[in-house]
């Protein structure tokens, strides 16, 4: 792959936006067709509303701050500290 086929600062610049707006992820580009290739799908999708895109900030920001991660290891689960800690029973 030569360095003309990288995907170009714009395109980069442009996908970020568009999946802020759409509310969506994408793949990372590695070529430009690839770029333009995303930045098709992410055109077909409809953008979210402004009160859209506060609700999904406010309810992330609620939900990384609270205990809801299933995998997170409580301290009411262990004993010990370091090399000596032990699941409790």
């Amino acid at each position: 792959m030569s360095t003309n086929d990288k995907p170009t600062r714009r395109q980069l610049a442009y996908l970020r936006s568009l999946a802020s707006q759409r509310g969506q992820t994408f793949q990372y580009p590695t070529t430009k067709t690839q770029a333009s290739r995303e930045i098709e799908r992410l055109l077909k999708g409809e953008p979210d509303s402004r009160l859209e895109r506060a609700i999904e900030r406010e309810q992330g920001y609620e939900i990384t701050s609270q205990d809801l991660d299933a995998t997170r290891v409580r301290e009411d689960e262990t004993s010990g500290w370091g090399s000596s800690a032990r699941w409790g029973s």
